[in-house]
Order: structure tokens, then C-alpha cells, then sequence
């Protein structure tokens, strides 16, 4: 992100993508799960590089993002049309694994039941416990 306006426009998009993903009646996107993890957008704001994952793995996302290129007509007119912009941003669409690894990462710590620090099982927060001092 180059400037605010870029971020903010980036933040749009993803907003408004995010949204309108559940709509799209392609079936390589219809009843997959999808997340737009981030959207760049160029200084200019003429183009935009939006990443897409899924929780199916990188595979179905590879697939989703070629649904997301054919309906990205669709897409840029609801663009245009809800920031009120004359020209909307080319968008780019791109896999990603992020969802996938983050998956992968929540199952690993599950397995090993890795404990969470309470300061309240302890003692150590909890002001009751500590000795006083005169």
C-alpha cells in the first residue's frame, strides 16, 4: 500500500468482494468456503492484486480464483457502483494457503494439547495470594 487512499480503497475492496463471494453462482465458487485474505492496490489505484484462500486446501482455491476471473466483470461494476468510482480498479486475483496453513498450524497445537498460561491457576495474579509487605 502506497498511500491512504490506496489502504483504504484495499480495505473497500475486501470488504465488498468478501461480500459478494457468497452471490456468485459460478460453480467452482458456489458452497466453498473462501477468504480474501488481503487486497493490494496499486498507487494509481488501476489495478488491484487481491488474495484469495480456502479452507479445502490450495487446490480448490487455484479453482476458485479461475470462477473469480471470469465473473470479475461482475465484480468490478459492483466495485464502481458502491465507491461511487468512474473507473474501477483492474482486479487480479491470486491463490493463496494462508487459511490452509493457519488450519494446519490449529490442528498441530491440538494434538500436542499444548497447556495456556492462566497467571489464575498459579497464583501469581491473583492479588490474594501475594504476601504482604510492612
Amino acid at each position: 500500500m502506497a498511500d491512504f487512499k490506496s489502504g483504504r480503497m484495499a480495505s473497500d475492496l475486501q470488504r465488498i468482494i468478501s461480500g459478494m463471494i457468497p452471490e456468485l453462482k459460478d460453480p467452482r465458487i458456489k458452497g466453498q468456503m473462501l477468504t480474501v485474505v488481503r487486497c493490494e492496490v496499486t498507487r494509481d489505484r488501476s489495478s488491484a492484486r487481491v488474495y484469495i484462500s480456502s479452507v479445502e486446501g490450495m487446490e480448490r482455491a487455484k479453482e476458485a480464483v479461475k470462477g473469480l476471473e471470469s465473473a470479475s466483470g461482475l465484480i468490478r461494476r459492483e466495485v464502481s457502483s458502491l465507491l461511487h468510482l468512474r473507473k474501477a480498479p483492474e482486479l487480479r486475483f491470486i491463490p493463496d494457503d494462508s487459511t490452509e496453513y493457519s488450519a494446519r498450524i490449529s490442528k498441530i497445537l491440538k494434538e500436542h494439547d499444548i497447556p495456556k498460561d492462566d497467571p489464575a491457576e498459579d497464583g501469581e495474579g491473583d492479588p490474594k495470594s501475594m504476601p504482604e509487605e510492612e
